[in-house]
């Protein structure tokens, strides 16, 4: 993909996209639930229903796929199968959004058509309509799309129009904050499967703006404007990160440049008052230690804490990037299969 992007032969994202082609499957039912791709407000979405009769109103999940807001789909074959599974093992529906993405769509469309896909869901006729319990639905997603969970939970709270509330939302390895690319997850993993320092800084910068300064000076860590200073209090690692996670680092705050769209709380929900921290539903976090963004999840899970949400933070100290996709046969991994069990149990009793 690089060496095509270099050579001016496709976008770096356009080869990196063939990976989604290789993987997408056709929406096929089972005996266990029906499955559909349709459009909620016009956005595409794959939708997973139970087949067994209900005993009364069902949970219900709306999941973000991950992929650096340029890849990924509902309909590639891991994405299918972890859907296919949490609706039938937790007689759920799961509604699994293909949002636009970048570079064609960037910051803040992503967000809108999850947002958009959200808030026509929480519509009561339409939850009615699928055998919904208003008081059992969340969000989740992983990577980007955990990305979108949180801003699309943060967004809700402001929301007059949004009679439902969301009972949870379930961050699996989120990227949540564009300020500071040089916090010690990101030293410490800068080479390591499945996400590397570079390209989740090529996927930061792709989400903003073609201008390759930004990518730049993303990568050196100088992209955030010097007015803007105050909000590095929302993503000091001194201070919000266990010191074991700060062992054998030294605290040096981003330097100032020129960049302010990755300000906003919906691409980085990280930056989020406590004051609006406050209002969110309980979260159940999975972080990673070998991931570029083991720190954001971290982070994330003590600012909600503090301010007095209910969070199940639970830390793999074995797991690495995108573990929760290797449940799937030819690439299973104990450590996918051990994680995603985790996941479905907090859902079990939480949701």
């Amino acid at each position: 993909s690089e060496a095509a992007d270099l050579l001016g032969l496709m976008h770096f994202m356009e080869g990196m996209r063939l990976i989604t082609f290789v993987e997408l499957v056709a929406p096929t039912s089972d005996e266990n639930v029906t499955v559909t791709d349709t459009e909620f407000n016009n956005v595409p979405v794959r939708l997973y229903l139970p087949r067994r009769a209900p005993g009364g109103l069902r949970r219900a999940m709306v999941y973000f796929h991950g992929g650096g807001w340029c890849l990924g789909d509902a309909g590639m074959k891991s994405y299918d199968h972890l859907s296919r599974r949490i609706s039938n093992e937790l007689d759920a529906v799961v509604v699994s959004v293909n949002y636009r993405l970048a570079p064609q769509h960037r910051f803040p469309v992503p967000f809108e058509d999850v947002y958009s896909v959200t808030k026509f869901f929480l519509q009561s006729k339409v939850l009615a309509q699928y055998g919904v319990d208003p008081a059992r639905v969340c969000v989740a997603g992983d990577s980007a799309g955990g990305n979108l969970a949180a801003a699309v939970a943060q967004q809700l709270v402001e929301d007059p129009d949004v009679k439902t509330k969301l009972k949870a939302q379930i961050l699996l390895y989120p990227a949540l904050q564009a300020l500071d690319l040089n916090l010690p997850s990101y030293q410490d993993n800068e080479n390591k499967p499945l996400l590397s320092r570079r390209l989740m800084v090529r996927f930061w910068s792709e989400y903003f703006t073609s201008d390759p300064a930004l990518r730049e000076a993303m990568a050196s860590n100088r992209h955030v404007p010097a007015e803007s200073g105050h909000l590095f209090q929302r993503v000091n690692w001194s201070r919000l990160l266990p010191a074991e996670m700060r062992e054998g680092h030294a605290y040096r705050g981003p330097a100032p440049g020129g960049a302010a769209g990755l300000l906003d709380p919906r691409a980085s929900p990280l930056l989020a008052s406590d004051a609006r921290l406050r209002r969110l539903p309980r979260a159940f976090i999975l972080t990673c230690e070998h991931d570029v963004l083991r720190d954001d999840g971290v982070m994330y899970a003590g600012r909600l804490r503090a301010a007095g949400v209910p969070v199940t933070h639970h830390h793999a100290k074995d797991a690495f990037h995108g573990a929760v996709m290797f449940i799937l046969w030819p690439f299973e991994l104990a450590v996918g299969h051990r994680l995603f069990n985790t996941c479905v149990d907090w859902l079990s009793e939480n949701l």
